[in-house]
């Protein structure tokens, strides 16, 4: 059986996206690297891109299309959050999320501090954490990028593919 150039092209942008994934959980689980919240809200586009590529390549050839039509609405959306974690790292505006900002301990007791202090440490979102100090690119820059690379492949495989049966 032979396998379509955009049915390949979406496998290797689905295998992109769990990469991505990959090397984000990878991180972390390995002690290299904190995530803050936004880069945990970064996650779930890559999630989604993941479930809904394997299904688009598990379902039948009408449904290739307009998974791949999803894919890229997905990593869009990762693209998005990517744009909105990097203005906060370069202090364009401040971040949306409220687990960003320290909690207020204001006339809190030392009992009540020690209490209200989360299990995990956490990360201000407006520090960038770099996989590699070597390459001045944050992980968050490197996600806006990957996102938007991710969703422009597929799109370009669908334009430059329009014939070509699925």
């Amino acid at each position: 059986m032979m396998i379509s150039r955009l049915r390949l092209s979406f496998a290797a942008a689905t295998a992109a996206a769990g990469a991505v994934l990959l090397v984000a959980h990878t991180a972390e689980w390995a002690g290299w690297l904190i995530p803050c919240a936004l880069c945990l809200v970064e996650r779930w586009p890559y999630r989604i891109a993941l479930a809904v590529g394997v299904a688009g390549l598990l379902l039948p050839r009408m449904w290739l299309r307009p998974f791949m039509v999803l894919f890229i609405a997905v990593m869009l959306a990762g693209t998005a959050a990517g744009v909105v974690h990097v203005g906060v790292e370069w202090k364009y505006w401040p971040s949306p999320l409220p687990e960003c900002r320290g909690p207020d301990l204001h006339g809190l007791s030392l009992a009540q501090r020690l209490a209200a202090m989360p299990e995990r440490p956490s990360k201000p979102c407006d520090e960038p954490a770099y996989l590699f100090e070597a390459i001045p690119v944050s992980m968050a820059e490197m996600n806006l990028l990957a996102s938007l690379a991710n969703a422009l492949f597929v799109a370009g495989s669908l334009w430059f593919r329009r014939r070509d049966p699925a």
